[in-house]
Order: structure tokens, then C-alpha cells, then sequence
């Protein structure tokens, strides 16, 4: 293999792959990233067996040819050495890298070890708006858990139907629900299609819409889901796994009503936090005739009190909640009000944002018994 590329497309296409590969390394091969040159491009490949991306960048080939090289490292070489034309050639059983004066010789791995990865059909089941979709995964990811043994929670539910699609999350103390109708797409007939996406797929998919405002396809395999996304692949294996009913976590009976300013509260919560005790970061709502104090005490540090004027006029009551998760949806949402629907201080809270348009978003929260 030789060929010449631009440093910046190969830098854009590079740290892409970061994520993904095998910091691990029970498998050397994960380390590396799979480059193959043909015609006018090179093309990438990296996996970690869960997640894989396919990806290219227009370059000069003299040479056609296949070789592995550490994504790591590659990409660190790349990104210090100056703007202008990175040379890549077959040298040897290693890889030559150079560029003005740099000359560099790394080692590599047979192409043959490099796992096969599961092809696309190319026929997408479904188009996806990408600034939708981008919105959805921001508004959901945080919610899920990162090492629960019930392992279907370690991904969202994405379900798609017909005239909407919905990504939901939970990590059995919060859940995060966000649906988008899909224009023009209503008839009734069609099926709906879940999969329940891990949680890496979700961030490597955040990274990849980004930038552009292209839709996405999307296709789901028998094992596997394919979202190319500007013409990179993003390959995910499929979580196996009964997702739990949540639209029963979703409670009816709240009763009581209360709308925040957004940063007025963010703002509150974060103050309050900092003396909350540090294992539970438990935070109180006070609430009461046009005020809600929100406090917290911890024997160690101290306490912290603010309170915030709301319009509120019900019976007064208190509840108390991990001030981190309260934080986190605070932090997804851009509207300027945000509403909190409680019953009593031992069921599930709601919260949500106040005028969104364009998409539905729904936080439940369960509240610490302190």
C-alpha cells in the first residue's frame, strides 16, 4: 500500500475511531484500525466486537493494499505533525508515516486477524431526521445505567412506529422518555420496531451527528443496527433483552403543579449540593404557598438553603431527591420553564420542560427517603 492523504481529512476520520477501539487489549487487533486503500480513498474500519464504524477520506493511491495500524498511536502522530501531506506506505512487515521532514515506522497487525464485520443491506428501513435524532440521544443517554447486571439496562429502547419515534432510558431511579413525530410518515398499518441500543452505540452516535444536517438512515439487521450517518457506518450489536414496560413507570395521579425558571433553579440546585451529603446528594424541596425552599444538611459540612418564589397555592409538603439527577435533565432541556408534577413525597415526580415544541420529553424521578 501507498498512498498520499491530507492531514485534516485523516485527522477528522481518526478521532472518530478513539472511542471505539479496545483500550482493554485482551485482543491486540481491537487496538488497531483497519485501513484499505483503493482507487481515489482510503477507507476505515474499527471495532470493539459491540460497536464498529466504517468511514473514508478522499486520497492519492499509487499503491492499492490493506494493512492494520494502532488507532492510538496513528492518530496522535497524525494530529501533532503540521498541515500539509501525510505519506502512508507498506514498508517491511511495518507501516511507514511521514510528512515534510517527520519519518516515522510503525509496527502492524496481519489484515487477516481483523474481525468481519456484519455488511448493511444498503436498503435503509427507515429515514431519520439527524437534528432529531441528535436531540433524542442528548435528552436520553445520561439515563442510562453503567454497569447494572440487569444488562438490558444498560441501553435505551428505541422504538419506531409509523408516525412517531421514541428513546427512553432508565437506570431503575430515573427514566428519561423523549418522542418526535415523524412528518409525513403516518400510516397506521405499518409495525413498529424496537431495539434496545447499548450504551457506547449512543455515544458514538452523538459524536457522529455533530455536524451536518443530512438525515440519517437506518436499518435494523437480525443481530445487528446499521446508522449511516453523512456516509460513515455505525455498526451496533443489539442488546437481547426484554426492555421493562415504562410506560407503567409513567404516573397519572400527580395533582400538584409547580413551573421553575430553568437556570434559576440549575443554579439553586448546584449551590445546594455543595453541602449535601456527599454519598447520597440528597437535595429537599420545601414546598409552600408561592416559595419552594430548597435545602440540604449534611453532618459533616453543613447546610444550604435557598429558596425560589413559584406560584403555587396547594398543601404544603416536602420531598427529597438526588440533587445529581435533578441536574442532569435540567441540563438537557433548553427551555426557559421547567414544571415538576408531584402526588406525595414518596411517589414518582415528573418533570418536564414548559413550551418545547417539536419533540415530547418526560423525566420521572424517584425520590431518596431520608
Amino acid at each position: 500500500m501507498e498512498l498520499v492523504v491530507r492531514k485534516n481529512d485523516l485527522l477528522r476520520e481518526l478521532q472518530l475511531f478513539q472511542g471505539i477501539v479496545e483500550r482493554k487489549n485482551t485482543i491486540p487487533i481491537l487496538a488497531n484500525v483497519l485501513m484499505e486503500a483503493k482507487g481515489d480513498q482510503v477507507s476505515f474500519l474499527a471495532t470493539d466486537l459491540e460497536v464498529g464504524l466504517r468511514s473514508h477520506c478522499a486520497a492519492s493511491v499509487t499503491k492499492g493494499g490493506a494493512l492494520t495500524l494502532p488507532a492510538k498511536k496513528f492518530y496522535e502522530i497524525v494530529k501533532s505533525l503540521p498541515e500539509t501531506d501525510i505519506r502512508i506506505a507498506e514498508d517491511k512487515g511495518g507501516v511507514k508515516v511521514a510528512a515534510d521532514r517527520f519519518d516515522s515506522r510503525m509496527q502492524t497487525l496481519p489484515r487477516e486477524d481483523f474481525p468481519t464485520l456484519p455488511e448493511s443491506s444498503g436498503s435503509p428501513s427507515a429515514t431519520l431526521p439527524r437534528s432529531a435524532l441528535r436531540e433524542m440521544v442528548s435528552k436520553t443517554q445520561f439515563a442510562i445505567t453503567g454497569e447494572d447486571t440487569r444488562y438490558f439496562l444498560n441501553g435505551a429502547l428505541f422504538v419506531l412506529r409509523p408516525d412517531v419515534m421514541t428513546l427512553v432510558a432508565t437506570d431503575g431511579h430515573r427514566l428519561a422518555l423523549v418522542s418526535v413525530p415523524r412528518p409525513g410518515k403516518a400510516g397506521k398499518d405499518a409495525e413498529e420496531v424496537k431495539a434496545i441500543l447499548p450504551k457506547k452505540t449512543l455515544g458514538e452516535l452523538s459524536r457522529l451527528l455533530v455536524e451536518g444536517d443530512d438525515d440519517v438512515r437506518y436499518e435494523r439487521g437480525e443481530n445487528h443496527l446499521f446508522f449511516d450517518v453523512g456516509g460513515r457506518l455505525l455498526i451496533s450489536r443489539m442488546i437481547d433483552g426484554q426492555f421493562p414496560a415504562f410506560e407503567r413507570v409513567i404516573p397519572k395521579g400527580n395533582d400538584k403543579h409547580i413551573e421553575f425558571e430553568r437556570d434559576r433553579l440549575t443554579n439553586a440546585v448546584k449551590r445546594v449540593a455543595l453541602l449535601s451529603n456527599e454519598r447520597s446528594r440528597a437535595v429537599k424541596f420545601l414546598i409552600e404557598k408561592g416559595k419552594v425552599d430548597v435545602t440540604s444538611s449534611s453532618p459533616d459540612v453543613g447546610e444550604a438553603k435557598e429558596t425560589l418564589p413559584v406560584e403555587y397555592n396547594g398543601e404544603a409538603m416536602q420531598i427529597c431527591f438526588n440533587a445529581q439527577y435533578v441536574l442532569d435533565f435540567l441540563a438537557a432541556v433548553t427551555s426557559d420553564v421547567v414544571s415538576l408534577d408531584l402526588k406525595d413525597e414518596v411517589s414518582q415526580a415528573v418533570m418536564k420542560p414548559v413550551g418545547a415544541e417539536g419533540y415530547d420529553y418526560t423525566y420521572v424521578i424517584m425520590p431518596m427517603r431520608v
